[in-house]
C-alpha cells in the first residue's frame, strides 16, 4: 500500500509540472513582445508577433537556401509567406545574426561571429538615443521610434518595401525629397536579394506607375482617373478593399484598406516579373490569384507601337490597329503581324490649331503614356477640347473626374503610345483629326446609326417570332453540337471496347460540352506550328503551346498525320475526360478535327511535368519536402476523384511521373487520359488483350494477366510516390540484389534504414516520422496482392492523418529480386516473365513548358 501511494504522489507530482509547464507556455505565447528597446538583443531564434498576432519579424531561410536573412511575415498564414526583408543582399551565413539599437539609436544587425555589419536603418541625427525602440505593428510596419512616447518615427519599413504593397502601406514620390517607395522583386524563390523586376511611380506629365525589367518599361497603369487607374479597370468598389490616392504638395501616393481586418490581402511583384494580387483562402489552404498584370499581349508596353490601339478582343484578326487619320508606318511589317514601328499620319493630312479640326472619341481604352502630356488642372470637359484645339502639336485629349480626384483635363502633344481596349472600365480619349477624317468618320457612323434603327425596327416587330424562334434555335444547336462531335470521333475506324460501360459512354457523347476549335485558329495560336512553339512529341505526334487572340495560353497535342498510333486514345480522351473537372486533373479545353488534322486542346502549365524536376539533380533542390508531400496529396486527391467522387468510376491505367504536370504554382494535376477506362456500377475489374502502361508503373496482375482495376492505380501510385521521395526512378535503379527501386526500398525498410532513400537535395527540410510514414504507404500501395492494397481513399486518409504511422505493415512487395536454391537472382512471384509483356512506353499527353 505504502508503495502504491507513493506510485500515486508521484504520478500527481508529474501532472502538477506537466499543468504549470503548459500554463507557462501559454502565458508566454500569449504576451508574446512586439518591441525592442534599448539594450536589449535579439538573436536568430527569437520572434517579435504584433499585438493581435498577425505578423511575425524574426530570422529565416527561403526555400532550399541555407542563408538567413531577417524579415516579415504573415503569423497567421500556415505557409510562411516573407512580405518584407532587412538585409536582403546581405545574408547571414549560418545562425550568427544579432539584432540591437546601437548607441546612434539605429537598429542595426551584425554578425555576431564576424562583427560584420550586415544592415542598419541608417538614420542620422536622431534626437534622441537612450529612448529609441522598434516595435513590430499590427498592420506588418516595423517602426523604430525615438522617444520614450514612441510619438516620433524616425524610421518604418513601409517606406522600405521588397517586393509586397500590404495594406496601408503607402507606394509613390515625395515631391519635396524625391524620395521613392519601390517594389522589388526577388531573384529567386530561394533569394530574396533584389532581382530584375521593379515597380514605381513617375511624376512626369500625370502620375502613373510602371513595371521595369531593368530599364525597359514592360507594364503601365496609365494615371489616376478619379475612380481607379486608367489602365486597372479591375479596379472596382467591387473589390474586398478601397484604393485610395493622394495627390498634393507634398507628394503622390496610393495606398489600399481591407474592409474586413480577417482577410489576408497583399499585391507582389514576383520573380518572374508579374504583378500579382492574392488572398489567402483558408479552406483551399492557398494563396488564390485574383488578379495580374500583364496579363495578354496588349498589356505590354508599346505593343503596337505609336499613334496605335491594341484591341485583344478583335477576334481572329490582328490585335494592333492605327488610331483614325493614321495607316501603318511600315505596311509589310503589318502583314507579319509586327507592329513595333507603329503608325504615321495618312500622306497629305496635317492638323493644326483651327476650327475645321476635330476629334474622334476613343472609349473603354487606356489612356495614352502620359509622361509627355501636360495636366491641366480644373478644367472641364469643353474648355478641353478648345485648349487642344488652339494648339497643333496637341494630338489628343481626355477629361478625368475632378470630383473624384482626377486632373480634370490631360492633354497629349507628339506621339501617342500605349493605347489599349478593355471590354469595360477604362476611359475616353479623344484623338485629334483632319476635317476631311472627322467628315469621312461621321458619315460612316450616320450611315451605321441609319442601319442600327432599320434593324432596331425590324426587330422589335418580330420580338415575338425571335423569342419563340430562340428556344428551338437552343435546342437544335445542342442537338446539332452532339452529333457534329459524334460525327467527328467516327474516323471509320473499329468500335472502341466499352468494358461493359457502353451506356456511360453513351451518356458522354450526348452530353459533351467541348469547343471545337478551327485550323486555323489553332494555326494562328502556334504561329503556324513553329518549331520554338513545340514543347515535346511522342509516338502520338507532338505538343504545342499555342496563345490564342483572347491572350489565354493554351497545349495542342496533334496527333502525327503518319502514324495510326494513337487515335482511339484520341477518341477515348476526348469523349472520357471532357465532363471532369477537379483542381488535380488537366483541364480538357476541346479538340480541332479537320482535314487531315486531329488535335486535342488543353489548358496550358508553364512547369514541366514532374518527373523534369525530382529526376535532375538542380532541379529537385527547387522541391523541398513541404512542397514534396503537397504534391503527394494532390495527386492523392486527383485519383479519390477519378476512383469514386466524380460522376464516373475511372481508372487511368497510365499514372507516372512524367504524366503528372505542375502549374505555377506546382500545383500537380495529373493527364494522358488515352489510356483510362471507365467502370460500370458495381464493376470491380476488368480485363484486356492489350496490356498499354510504362514499365516500372504497372502493377503485376496487369503485367501479367492483363487484369485492372482501381488497385492497379494504386500501386503506380505507390511507385510514384517512392520516387518522388527518393529522385530515382523505379526502372532504371539496380542496387545489389534489388531490381528496382521498390525492391531496395524494401530491403532498407526490413533492416530500419528506410530513410537511407531520401533524396539528398532536400537537406533538412523534412520530419523523419512524416517521411517514414509516406514510404510505409507506398509499400503499402505495391503490395503483391491487389488486395492486400488500401484504396485511393484510404491512402488520402493516411497521409493526412497528422505524423502517426499506419497500424498496417507491409508485406513483401512486387517485383522484388529472390534467391533461388541455384544461386541465381530471379524476380520474385510475378514479376518473372516481365520481358515478355508489351509495354508501350509512349505518353499521349507530353505537354512540356519549354
Amino acid at each position: 500500500m505504502p508503495k502504491a501511494r507513493s506510485l500515486e504522489g508521484t504520478m500527481q507530482h508529474r501532472k502538477r509540472y506537466l499543468l504549470v509547464s503548459l500554463l507557462l507556455i501559454l502565458i508566454q505565447y500569449c504576451t508574446s513582445k512586439d518591441s525592442i528597446t534599448q539594450n536589449q538583443s535579439f538573436k536568430d531564434g527569437d520572434l517579435l508577433v504584433s499585438s493581435g498576432n498577425s505578423f511575425a519579424f524574426g530570422f529565416f531561410s527561403p526555400g532550399i537556401s541555407g542563408n538567413r536573412y531577417l524579415g516579415i511575415w504573415y503569423n497567421k498564414v500556415p505557409e510562411q509567406t516573407v512580405v518584407w526583408v532587412a538585409n536582403r543582399d546581405s545574408p547571414v551565413n549560418g545562425t550568427n545574426g544579432v539584432v540591437s539599437i546601437e548607441k546612434s539609436g539605429n537598429l542595426i544587425l551584425r554578425d555576431e561571429s564576424s562583427n560584420l555589419l550586415l544592415w542598419s536603418t541608417n538614420v542620422s541625427g536622431m534626437l534622441s538615443t537612450s529612448s529609441s525602440s522598434v516595435q513590430l505593428t499590427e498592420t506588418g510596419n516595423l517602426m523604430l521610434f525615438q522617444d520614450q512616447s514612441r510619438s516620433i518615427v524616425a524610421w518604418q519599413s513601409f517606406d522600405f518595401p521588397t517586393n509586397t504593397l500590404l495594406p496601408h502601406m503607402k507606394l509613390g514620390v515625395n515631391r519635396t525629397s524625391g524620395f521613392k517607395t519601390v517594389l522589388t522583386s526577388w531573384k529567386s524563390q530561394d533569394d530574396p536579394g533584389t532581382g530584375d523586376f521593379r515597380f514605381n511611380m513617375e511624376l512626369n506629365g500625370s502620375p502613373q506607375f510602371f513595371l521595369y525589367k531593368r530599364s525597359d518599361r514592360l507594364w503601365r497603369t496609365g494615371p489616376w482617373n478619379g475612380i481607379q487607374l486608367s489602365g486597372v479597370p479591375d479596379m472596382t468598389s467591387k473589390f474586398i478593399f478601397t484604393v485610395s490616392y493622394v495627390d498634393n504638395n507634398d507628394g503622390v501616393s496610393l495606398s489600399y484598406s481591407i474592409h474586413d481586418p480577417n482577410i489576408f490581402s497583399r499585391l507582389a511583384l514576383n520573380e518572374s516579373g508579374t504583378m500579382e494580387r492574392l488572398t489567402w483562402q483558408g479552406g483551399e489552404h492557398s494563396w488564390v490569384k485574383f488578379w495580374s498584370a500583364p496579363k495578354d499581349q496588349c498589356d505590354y508596353y508599346s505593343h503596337c507601337g505609336t499613334f496605335s490601339d491594341c484591341d485583344p478582343y478583335n477576334l481572329g484578326e490582328f490585335e494592333c490597329k492605327c488610331l483614325p487619320g493614321f495607316v501603318p508606318k511600315v505596311k509589310s511589317e503589318w502583314y507579319l503581324r509586327d507592329a513595333i514601328n507603329g503608325c504615321t499620319r495618312k500622306q497629305g493630312e496635317k492638323t493644326c490649331g483651327n476650327s475645321t479640326d476635330g476629334f474622334i472619341k476613343l472609349t473603354f481604352v487606356k489612356v495614352p503614356d502620359t509622361s509627355n502630356a501636360r495636366v491641366n488642372e480644373g478644367v472641364g470637359s469643353k474648355e478641353c477640347q478648345d485648349l487642344c484645339l488652339r494648339n497643333c502639336s496637341c494630338t489628343a485629349y481626355a477629361s478625368a473626374n475632378i470630383s473624384r480626384g482626377g486632373s480634370g483635363c490631360i492633354t497629349w502633344y507628339g506621339s501617342l503610345i500605349d493605347i489599349r481596349q478593355f471590354s469595360n472600365g477604362g476611359q475616353d480619349v479623344y484623338i485629334r483629326v483632319t476635317a476631311a477624317e472627322l467628315a469621312e468618320f461621321l458619315k460612316s457612323s450616320k450611315g451605321s446609326r441609319s442601319k442600327k434603327l432599320v434593324i432596331i425596327v425590324v426587330a422589335s416587330a418580330a420580338g415575338v417570332l425571335i423569342l419563340l424562334f430562340l428556344s428551338w434555335v437552343v435546342l437544335k444547336n445542342r442537338k446539332g453540337k452532339r452529333q457534329y462531335i459524334k460525327r467527328l470521333l467516327s474516323f471509320n475506324i473499329s468500335p472502341r471496347s466499352s468494358y461493359g460501360a457502353s451506356s456511360t459512354t453513351k451518356e458522354i457523347d450526348e452530353n459533351t460540352d467541348l469547343s471545337v476549335f478551327d485550323l486555323r485558329t489553332i494555326s494562328s495560336a502556334t504561329n503556324n506550328f513553329s518549331l520554338a512553339n513545340k514543347l515535346g512529341e511522342g509516338g502520338f505526334g507532338t505538343v504545342y503551346m499555342g496563345r490564342l487572340h483572347t491572350g489565354r495560353e493554351i497545349a495542342i497535342k496533334r496527333l502525327s498525320k503518319s502514324s495510326g498510333q494513337g487515335i482511339e486514345e484520341f477518341k477515348n480522351e476526348v469523349t472520357l475526360i471532357a465532363r471532369l473537372q477537379h483542381r488535380n486533373l488537366v483541364k480538357l479545353l476541346g479538340c480541332c478535327i479537320q482535314q487531315d488534322e486531329k488535335m486535342l486542346v488543353y489548358e496550358y502549365l508553364p512547369n514541366k511535368g514532374l518527373d523534369n524536376f525530382i529526376f535532375d539533380k538542380e532541379k529537385a533542390a527547387l522541391l523541398n519536402w513541404r512542397k514534396r508531400f503537397e504534391i503527394i496529396l494532390g495527386i492523392a486527391r486527383g485519383l479519390v476523384y477519378l476512383h469514386r467522387d466524380s460522376r464516373l468510376r475511372i481508372i487511368h491505367r497510365d499514372l507516372k511521373a512524367s504524366n503528372v504536370l505542375l502549374d505555377a504554382g506546382m500545383e500537380p494535376k495529373i493527364s494522358d487520359f488515352g489510356m483510362a477506362r471507365i467502370f460500370g456500377a458495381g464493376q470491380m475489374e476488368a480485363n484486356t488483350n492489350r496490356v498499354v502502361g510504362t514499365y516500372g508503373y504497372m502493377s503485376p496482375e496487369y503485367a501479367m494477366q492483363g487484369l485492372f482495376s482501381d488497385k492497379s492505380d494504386v500501386f503506380s501510385y505507390g511507385v510514384l510516390l517512392l520516387e518522388i521521395i527518393s529522385g530515382r526512378k523505379n526502372s532504371s535503379y539496380f542496387h545489389d540484389n534489388a531490381i528496382n527501386l521498390i525492391g531496395y526500398v524494401w530491403d532498407l525498410w526490413k533492416e530500419d534504414k528506410a530513410m537511407e532513400i531520401v533524396d539528398p537535395s532536400m537537406r533538412d527540410s523534412y520530419n523523419q516520422d512524416e517521411v517514414l510514414r509516406c514510404i510505409q504507404i507506398g509499400l503499402l500501395c505495391v503490395q503483391e496482392q491487389a488486395s492486400d492494397r488500401p484504396t485511393m481513399s484510404q491512402v488520402l486518409s493516411m497521409l493526412s492523418n497528422g505524423t502517426a504511422l499506419p497500424s498496417v505493415s507491409p508485406k513483401q512487395p512486387a517485383f522484388v529480386i529472390k534467391k533461388v536454391n541455384n544461386g541465381s537472382n530471379l524476380p520474385y512471384s510475378s514479376s518473372a516473365s516481365i520481358g515478355a509483356v508489351s509495354v508501350d512506353e509512349m505518353t499521349i499527353t507530353l505537354m512540356q513548358a519549354r
